[in-house]
C-alpha cells in the first residue's frame, strides 16, 4: 500500500485521461505507461506517492513569448491570432504573465491568476508556492503575477500561448525570473523578442545574458527563436542592414548562431518606407521570416506528442542507466565510510579499554569471564556493545547525509536532463531520496542492490521502452507517408486545415 499513488494524484491522472480521450486519443495509452514507471519509482524512492511522472511534463503544446518591454510581443500575438486580445503600446502594458487559451465562446474573457494556480491542467499549477520561495508574502498576491485570457481564434485550438511581462522591468524581478525559467523549461517553442528601435544592443548586457547566454547551451536550444521586431524603423537609416548586423553580432557574442535569428515588423502600424526598393526588400524579408515562425508554431502540437512519448524512453533509460548506477555508487561510498568510522571507533574502544585496564584491573581486556560471567562483567560488556551500536548507527546517519549532499551537488552540475532544473531532481526522480531509502535503520550496509530494483523492474522498463517505440511508429504512420499514397492522407495530424488538405490532395491527384 505504501507504494501506491495517493488519492490526489489518481484524480489528476483521471482528469488527464478524460482530456486526452476528447482531444488526443493517440496519447491516451501513454498515460498508462507513465503509471508503470511510477510503480518502479515509488518502490525505489524516486517519487513520493503524491507525484507521478505524467504530471512532471506538460501535455498541452506550449508557446511562450519572452523579451524586453515594448518589443512588440503583444502585437505579434494579436497579429497571429487575428484577434485584438492583448493591449499594445510603447509602455510596459503587459505587466503579468498571460496564459492565452482557446474558448468556444466568441467573447474574450480575462480570468484571475488563481484560475491557473489552482488548476493542475495548466503550467502554473501551485505557482504561488514557488513565488513564495523567492519573495516572502508574494505568493498570496498570485493575481499580481498571472492572468488567463481566452480567445475564439482557431489558431489557438490545441495549444497554449504565454505572453510574458517586459523582461527588463525592475519591479518583482526575482519572481518574474523564476516564472520565466519555469515556462521556458515547459515550453515547446520559445519566441524571444528584441526591439530594433534600441540601437545599442550592447547596453542590454544583462537581458541578453539571461535570454540568450543562459539558454544557448541547453539540450533543447533548438526550440528558441530570436526575433528582432519592428525592423521597419531601420528603413530610414543610410545602411538599414547595419542595424540587423549589430544585433546579430550581439547575439553571436553570446553564442547564438544566425540560423535562428529573424527580423520582422507589423505592417499595419509600420513606419512609411518611401523608397520602393527598400520597402519591397523589407516586406519580402518580413514575409519570409513570419512564415517560418508561424510554421514552427503550427508544428508544436506534433512536436509535443513526440516529446511526451520521448519522455517515456528518457525516464526509463535514465532510471536504469543513470539512477541505479548513481545510487549503487552512493551506497558503496556509504558502506566504505561507515566501515571506516566503525574501524576507527573499535580502535578507540580498544585503546580506551586498554588504558582503563592499566588503571583498573576490573576493566582489563582480559578480565571478562564469558563462562562464569557475573552481573558486573555482563554489564560492562553490555555498555561497551551499546556504546559501539550508538557510534555505528550515528556513523550510518552521518555518512548517509554527507553522501546525499554530494549527490545533490552533482545534480546541480549535471542539470541539463530534459530541462529539469529543480535542486536535487532530474526528470527520472529524486536520486538523493532514493539513496536515503537504502540507508534506513534495518537496511544492511552490505546489500548491493538498491531498494525496489529487481529483474521485474528491469523487465517493466524494457516493456515501457518497447511500447514507446511502437507509439512513435504509430505517430510516424499518422504524420508521414513516404510512399505518397493519398488514400492515407486522412491520417494527417489532428486539427489539420481541411482546405489545405483538400488542396494538397487535388494537387497530388
Amino acid at each position: 500500500m505504501l507504494n501506491r499513488p495517493g488519492k490526489s494524484i489518481r484524480e489528476r491522472l483521471a482528469k488527464l485521461e478524460t482530456h486526452l480521450n476528447n482531444e488526443n486519443p493517440l496519447l491516451l495509452d501513454v498515460v498508462s505507461r507513465f503509471k508503470k514507471l511510477d510503480t518502479v519509482a515509488y518502490k525505489m524512492g524516486l517519487l513520493d506517492t503524491s507525484e507521478s511522472y505524467a504530471t512532471t511534463i506538460p501535455w498541452w503544446p506550449l508557446v511562450s513569448i519572452l523579451g524586453t518591454f515594448s518589443a512588440g510581443k503583444s502585437s505579434f500575438i494579436n497579429n497571429f491570432l487575428g484577434d485584438k486580445l492583448q493591449l499594445t503600446g510603447n509602455q510596459a502594458v503587459d505587466d503579468k504573465f498571460t496564459v492565452i487559451t482557446y474558448s468556444s465562446s466568441k467573447d474574450n474573457r480575462v480570468l484571475p491568476g488563481i484560475a491557473l494556480n489552482s488548476d493542475p491542467r495548466f503550467p502554473f499549477y501551485q505557482m504561488s508556492d514557488e513565488i513564495e520561495k523567492v519573495a516572502s508574502g508574494e505568493g498570496r498576491r498570485i493575481d499580481a503575477y498571472l492572468q488567463m485570457k481566452t480567445s475564439h481564434s482557431d489558431k489557438l485550438s490545441g495549444k497554449i500561448f504565454i505572453d510574458s511581462p517586459g523582461f527588463d522591468a525592475d519591479e518583482q524581478r526575482n519572481a518574474i525570473l523564476r516564472l520565466t525559467d519555469h515556462i521556458v523549461d515547459l515550453s515547446d517553442l520559445v519566441l524571444v523578442f528584441f526591439d530594433a528601435r534600441h540601437p545599442e544592443p550592447g547596453a542590454m548586457h544583462d537581458t541578453l545574458d539571461h535570454l540568450v547566454g543562459n539558454t544557448i547551451n541547453r539540450s533543447d536550444s533548438e526550440k528558441f527563436l530570436y526575433i528582432l521586431n519592428q525592423i521597419d524603423t531601420a528603413a530610414q537609416e543610410d545602411n538599414p542592414e547595419a542595424v540587423v548586423a549589430a544585433w546579430q553580432r550581439a547575439l553571436a557574442a553570446k553564442g547564438l548562431t544566425a540560423g535562428r535569428f529573424y527580423s520582422i515588423y507589423n505592417k499595419d502600424v509600420a513606419v512609411p518606407i518611401e523608397d520602393e526598393a527598400v520597402r519591397q526588400r523589407f516586406e519580402n524579408k518580413c514575409d519570409i521570416d513570419k512564415a517560418a515562425i508561424f510554421e514552427r508554431i503550427h508544428q508544436v502540437e506534433i512536436e509535443r506528442s513526440y516529446r511526451i512519448v520521448g519522455a517515456l524512453q528518457t525516464i526509463a533509460g535514465d532510471i536504469e542507466n543513470q539512477v541505479v548506477p548513481a545510487v549503487k555508487d552512493a551506497m558503496k561510498k556509504w558502506m566504505r565510510m561507515v566501515l571506516t568510522i566503525d574501524v576507527v571507533a573499535i580502535a578507540l574502544f580498544v585503546l580506551v579499554l586498554f588504558v582503563l585496564g592499566q588503571w583498573f584491573d576490573s576493566w582489563s581486556l582480559f578480565s571478562y569471564d564469558f563462562i562464569n560471567a557475573n552481573i558486573t562483567s555482563s554489564l560492562k560488556l553490555g555498555l561497551t556493545l551499546a556504546a559501539f551500536a550508538v557510534v555505528h548507527f550515528s556513523a550510518r546517519t552521518f555518512s548517509a547525509r554527507y553522501i546525499a549532499k554530494q549527490i545533490v551537488t552533482k545534480i546541480k552540475i549535471d542539470k541539463n536532463l530534459a530541462g529539469e532544473h529543480r535542486e536535487g531532481k532530474i526528470l527520472a526522480g529524486n536520486i538523493r531520496q532514493a539513496f536515503l531509502k537504502n540507508t534506513q535503520v534495518l537496511r544492511s550496509i552490505f546489500r548491493p542492490v538498491p531498494v525496489g530494483w529487481s529483474m521485474r523492474s528491469k523487465r517493466l522498463l524494457a516493456q515501457v521502452t518497447a511500447d514507446a517505440c511502437e507509439f512513435i511508429q504509430g505517430m510516424n504512420d499518422r504524420y508521414t507517408k513516404p510512399s505518397g499514397d493519398t488514400a492515407q492522407m486522412e491520417d494527417v495530424a489532428q486539427g489539420a486545415d481541411v482546405e489545405t488538405l483538400t488542396a494538397v490532395k487535388t494537387e497530388a491527384g
